[in-house]
């Protein structure tokens, strides 16, 4: 998740290279409805593809949040410091 083979990419990348750089997140949820809309395209509308479809959207989301929205919360939370008894509590249940 999110990878293909680099030669599959590189149909993908030149277009991608095209686009305008998107000024909000208007804008980019706009892009990323579009390309789930696109994909759908001639597919049948039945369940799964509509599941493939938003589920390919969240793991993007997750990877991206694991990839850059975490590393900056960790940086955050080390420079102004943790919550008192965060993870001891957390981790205490049974």
């Amino acid at each position: 998740m999110p990878y293909i083979l680099p030669e599959e990419r590189e149909r993908f990348d030149n277009a991608i290279d095209q686009m305008p750089i998107m000024g909000n997140k208007g804008e980019l949820e706009y892009v990323l409805f579009s390309l789930m809309v696109r994909y759908m395209g001639d597919r049948p509308v039945k369940y799964s593809t509509l599941s493939d479809c938003t589920y390919a959207a969240m793991h993007c989301a997750d990877e991206f949040r694991r990839r850059f929205l975490d590393q900056r919360e960790n940086e955050a939370r080390i420079a102004n410091g943790d919550i008192a008894g965060a993870e001891e509590n957390c981790y205490a249940r049974p």
